[in-house]
């Protein structure tokens, strides 16, 4: 059972994952317990405001999340992320917070990114995307032996609410004690630039896994904000007779932004390329940013993975902004062969 560990803004007062569960479903023999990871009645005072919330993980235990329940609506959330960090971004208790980072000053709230140290996104959630329950022996690592210590809910609200109203919004995490063997990771690849006015822009971006690891891709999950047109997601393998694309996952970003099935589980090792691109439609009559929660638009493919028997990878982002993050390395790839294979996948 879990006993609670919670926090206040000064105090380090930090809810904690480690809480006696509501409720108990058995699966596969094992016990999955649930803990709602919400929003502490916040208020969106205005526009376009991330908000983040922690919760502290008991240290003495491993925990595996197996599946995820989002508790909102895109009515009231744009967008939620749940971050795994080493140390979060704040000690509040709920603070101001962006995407990746944070450089505006809230007249309510502190400004600090969702971590400070050990970033990683664990889930994401946008246009009422349902339930995601991960498959049989898969679970994310948190806890003891995890680098994730806390886990960060950021919500994004497009929209203020008026006076008195305030949000709930989150995530039941279903979770167990029980030993998962293949530990689940998710690599964030994302770009940015700018789209002119009325036209149409690919955005584009490709790293290279650096590690002695194999990973099995098996959900993927696509991001933009109304621009997007269609994003898509490729592992290339470098041969010796040439780059060999596969298609791991395409999604219109305007249907619900959950994560779908990939269309190729192949396993992804040491020297094959990640690459993703979003097709932007701008009709507007002026240039739209795409890039960070500062700008208009964003461009991300998430892709979810399992490891056997060992830990994920440390490479977690893949940006074309900017130095790479972790062990990421750009990879310079012929993005022509797209078209074809969009065309080969309608």
């Amino acid at each position: 059972m879990f006993s609670r560990i919670l926090s206040d803004v000064n105090k380090m007062f930090f809810r904690v994952l480690y809480t006696f569960s509501l409720y108990l479903v058995f699966t596969n023999a094992y016990e999955v317990d649930s803990y709602d990871f919400l929003m502490p009645n916040v208020w969106p005072h205005r526009d376009e405001l991330y908000l983040c919330t922690p919760i502290r993980i008991s240290p003495q235990t491993n925990y595996y999340i197996v599946g995820f329940e989002p508790n909102a609506s895109m009515h009231t959330a744009h967008h939620m992320l749940l971050y795994g960090c080493s140390d979060p971004g704040s000690n509040d208790s709920v603070w101001s917070c962006g995407e990746m980072q944070s450089n505006e000053i809230d007249d309510m709230y502190s400004t600090a990114s969702p971590c400070r140290s050990g970033s990683q996104i664990v889930y994401a959630w946008a246009r009422d995307a349902p339930s995601l329950h991960l498959p049989e022996d898969v679970g994310f690592l948190i806890g003891r032996d995890s680098p994730i210590k806390y886990l960060v809910l950021q919500v994004h609200y497009m929209h203020g609410f008026p006076g008195g109203k305030t949000d709930n919004s989150g995530v039941f995490l279903k979770y167990t004690k029980k030993h998962m063997p293949r530990q689940a990771g998710v690599i964030l690849l994302g770009t940015g630039g700018m789209v002119p006015p009325n036209g149409i822009e690919h955005m584009e971006t490709a790293c290279t896994v650096r590690e002695d690891k194999v990973i099995h891709p098996f959900a993927f999950r696509t991001h933009t904000h109304a621009l997007g047109r269609v994003v898509s997601g490729y592992v290339v393998r470098r041969k010796n007779f040439g780059d060999v694309w596969q298609l791991i996952g395409k999604k219109d970003p305007q249907l619900p932004q959950m994560f779908y099935p990939v269309v190729n589980d192949s396993p992804i090792g040491r020297g094959d390329v990640l690459a993703a691109r979003c097709t932007m439609n701008n009709t507007h009559d002026y240039p739209v940013n795409i890039g960070a929660t500062n700008k208009d638009e964003m461009c991300n493919f998430y892709l979810m993975y399992w490891v056997q028997d060992d830990s994920p990878l440390e490479q977690k982002y893949c940006f074309s902004a900017g130095p790479p993050f972790y062990f990421w390395h750009k990879a310079p790839l012929n993005f022509n062969r797209i078209p074809e294979l969009e065309a080969s996948t309608l």
